[in-house]
């Protein structure tokens, strides 16, 4: 079978139809607001204090959600262009046989993810649940990962882009927004009460730098890199999916690590579940938070079906996607999540020069549909090597200038300054 009839059967490297482009730029702002609300984003938001001061905290918190939604919404509008999926942006720019390789790196990543998606809504549930007064059984913890697991599993059996119209634009995105206002309204209370001044003129602790928590803070949109296109591509045009994008997520972003800083000035604790929860009206507040999680852990479920129905089309995206639920929520009863962290950061890190290699190479009228694929790309993949490198020398021998942004910028520079101009 040629590499052209086998990819007519294989919809994650196939562009979408024009009948199937019904994002408009409110839908992919929707879900990427929604996206990039979650309780882990205020947890790190929180671990931004004290080392900063808080004048400090905000300018990396504007400038790092400005910057990686950016990149974020750069991926998305070449994923609308080409109507392709993150896969198959990956095998075009790297050959149609290295591809595999960051492709299945990107389903584990996305397996990780996952699991690690339902641990914190497993973690935040048993809270809340303890703080009505119930679920103090040992079992509750088990429980709460197979009915969050379960659920991820049901979604998985629908069609993405009804949820995302339907569900999520229409119903989750008004109650998580009322959710945020609530709780910023409360916690913006308490520090007027504690003296709103002296809060804001607070200094830093010592111990991480601007750039380091610049570093930090673009992290997030940075690890949605792999997944944006899967959705991207059923945009109606770029210009509207750059644009919902990068305000979705970016207003998000700004809005939950500025949320984790403040509660972290006002009520200082390692437990920012508990800190929420005691804010007036701080546990319905909280449970809609807990609500849109689910929408994190089904974004990681969706492209890992779709990366995986790239590598073996015989399944389809659905199939996949119910035994990418299942696989997660088996991973997120079994492991010890708290030491699988320094691994995802490492997969993190793969994904920051993979990207900067695809930017580099697609945009501005990079991407030609035409060209006839190699097995193997080789200056691609020597510039994406040479990334992983320069970005844990980076964090090695310069931390104090972060890692992300310059690996980022470098790989782009060299990865468009060498491609084709035919």
């Amino acid at each position: 079978m040629t590499a052209n009839a086998s990819s007519a059967s294989n919809l994650a490297l196939h562009p979408v139809t024009a009948q199937e482009r019904v994002f408009n730029g409110w839908h992919l702002a929707s879900l990427w607001f929604s996206l990039g609300v979650g309780l882990l984003v205020m947890q790190v938001g929180a671990y931004l204090m004290p080392a900063l001061s808080t004048q400090q905290a905000l300018m990396a918190i504007i400038g790092g959600s400005v910057v990686g939604a950016g990149l974020l919404a750069w991926v998305g509008k070449i994923g609308c262009d080409t109507g392709l999926s993150s896969a198959a942006l990956i095998h075009h720019v790297y050959g149609r046989h290295f591809a595999k390789l960051p492709v299945l790196l990107n389903i584990v990543q996305l397996l990780g993810w996952g699991a690690f998606e339902l641990v914190v809504m497993r973690e935040s549930t048993v809270a809340i649940g303890r703080q009505a007064g119930g679920m103090q059984a040992a079992y509750w913890p088990w429980l709460a990962t197979l009915l969050w697991g379960g659920l991820l599993v049901a979604l998985m059996t629908g069609s993405m882009v009804r949820l995302v119209r339907q569900l999520i634009s229409r119903i989750a995105l008004p109650l998580v927004v009322l959710s945020l206002l609530w709780l910023s309204w409360q916690f913006v209370g308490m520090a007027v009460q504690q003296g709103l001044p002296a809060l804001w003129s607070r200094a830093g602790a010592g111990g991480m730098g601007v750039m380091p928590a610049l570093d930090l803070v673009v992290a997030m949109p940075i690890s949605w890199l792999p997944l944006v296109a899967d959705y991207a591509r059923y945009g109606r045009d770029g210009r509207s999916a750059l644009a919902g994008t990068w305000i979705g997520f970016g207003i998000a972003n700004i809005w939950c690590y500025a949320l984790g800083v403040l509660v972290a000035l006002v009520l200082p604790s390692t437990d920012l579940v508990a800190a929420l929860l005691l804010a007036q009206g701080g546990l319905i507040a909280l449970s809609l938070v807990l609500l849109d999680e689910v929408d994190n852990a089904y974004g990681d479920a969706y492209s890992g079906a779709v990366s995986a129905h790239s590598l073996l089309p015989r399944w389809g995206v659905h199939g996949w996607g119910i035994a990418m639920a299942v696989a997660s929520t088996a991973l997120a009863v079994v492991l010890p999540m708290h030491s699988l962290e320094p691994f995802l950061l490492i997969l993190s890190s793969i994904f920051v020069p993979l990207f900067g290699v695809i930017l580099g190479r697609l945009s501005w009228g990079g991407y030609q549909p035409g060209n006839a694929q190699a097995a193997v790309h080789l200056l691609p993949l020597a510039l994406w090597l040479g990334g992983i490198a320069l970005y844990h020398g980076l964090a090695a021998w310069a931390p104090q200038a972060g890692s992300a942004l310059p690996t980022l910028a470098l790989t782009f520079v060299l990865a468009f300054a060498t491609r084709s101009r035919a």
